[in-house]
């Protein structure tokens, strides 16, 4: 069995709420190399100096030398547009690529209004500090297109793993909590992308997946092994007869308020209201068919101990030697504080 199937979790937080810009919530991490030595850690958050009052969230940075002692930078690396519809409101989930002419190219989950589905847009940097965003969507469909991760093929493509939900014509996302399935596309260009047939990885398929996928990232296979390896966290359903509280990024009235304050208390109540996420892994010999393998990383649930207590989820990796790597997730604790945490392979074989 691969290395990657078996994680320790590393103590403490990378990353936590410690300035105005992320006081309220940190989350989706995105973890690059930085050339001239050490890590860049970007990740999601909101808190009271938001760049405008309805913001519900922005592209932020840390930098360390050793991938575990992180020092926040200052500023917004990527922010919503107002005048854009489809980025109004929230940009998500970065996801980094290094370009051939040495610049980077970041694609992000884009939000707006609560009426139109999330879309994946696309941003470009010379030195992962200031970045200029590319005209027009790099990837929409009626369900809504989520948590994107972006991954160099072997051939010179590139490929966009992300989630998205089944709707019919005229139907749009209403909830965030409704089931998401993995899909994909291509590209040879960066830009332009076509949907590759059939789901990579469908949902539902176990009790403990059974509200939807939120993020996917694939490793392609090492020289002496030739399985795919897909990390992927999953949120579990509420037990039956719960009320749930709608997810403010998809409630009109919560939108409507503008108040960063009021928007991030009613996400982490949204948060605690009985679902649980998880990280799995799964493999295939293609990356395009997937089987299952288990879980990698799991809290103690509600009411537990530890980081992650309730929620696991984004992950993001970065190979630390040979046959060794280290994740970053979001991680939740019992009392709805969201951190960047952290584990490692452990050295099986």
């Amino acid at each position: 069995m691969s290395v990657t199937h078996h994680w320790r979790k590393e103590k403490g937080a990378r990353l936590q709420g410690s300035r105005a810009l992320d006081h309220f919530k940190v989350q989706a991490p995105c973890i690059v190399r930085v050339p001239h030595g050490g890590f860049r850690l970007f990740y999601t958050a909101v808190g009271p100096a938001k760049p405008f009052s309805a913001c519900q969230g922005y592209i932020l940075s840390a930098v360390s030398e050793d991938g575990l002692m992180f020092r926040t930078e200052p500023g917004i690396r990527l922010a919503p547009q107002p005048a854009l519809p489809h980025m109004s409101l929230r940009v998500i989930a970065p996801t980094i690529t290094k370009l051939a002419d040495g610049c980077w190219r970041m694609y992000f989950e884009s939000r707006g209004p609560a009426d139109r589905p999330t879309v994946i847009c696309s941003a470009v940097s010379s030195d992962m500090l200031h970045w200029e965003l590319e005209e027009g969507i790099r990837l929409q469909n009626l369900g809504g297109v989520r948590g994107p991760r972006y991954l160099q093929l072997p051939d010179g493509r590139g490929r966009l793993y992300c989630c998205s939900s089944k709707f019919g014509p005229g139907e749009i996302a209403s909830d965030q909590r409704i089931a998401t399935s993995v899909i994909s596309a291509i590209t040879s260009d960066g830009l332009n992308f076509e949907f590759e047939p059939g789901d990579r990885l469908r949902d539902n398929q176990a009790d403990d997946d059974t509200a939807g996928i939120t993020a996917a990232e694939v490793l392609s296979p090492s020289i002496k092994d030739d399985c795919w390896t897909m990390f992927f966290s999953a949120w579990q359903d509420v037990p039956p007869g719960t009320k749930v509280p709608l997810h403010p990024s998809q409630d009109v009235n919560a939108v409507a308020s503008g108040t960063s304050d009021d928007f991030a208390a009613a996400s982490i109540a949204s948060d605690l209201s009985g679902y649980r996420s998880r990280i799995f892994v799964a493999c295939s010999t293609d990356g395009l068919v997937w089987k299952r393998a288990k879980c990698v990383i799991d809290g103690l649930g509600y009411g537990g101990a530890g980081l992650d207590a309730v929620h696991a989820e984004d992950m993001s990796l970065v190979q630390i030697g040979k046959n060794e790597y280290r994740m970053y997730y979001a991680a939740c604790d019992k009392d709805g504080n969201w951190r960047i945490a952290s584990a490692v392979t452990n050295g099986l074989d």
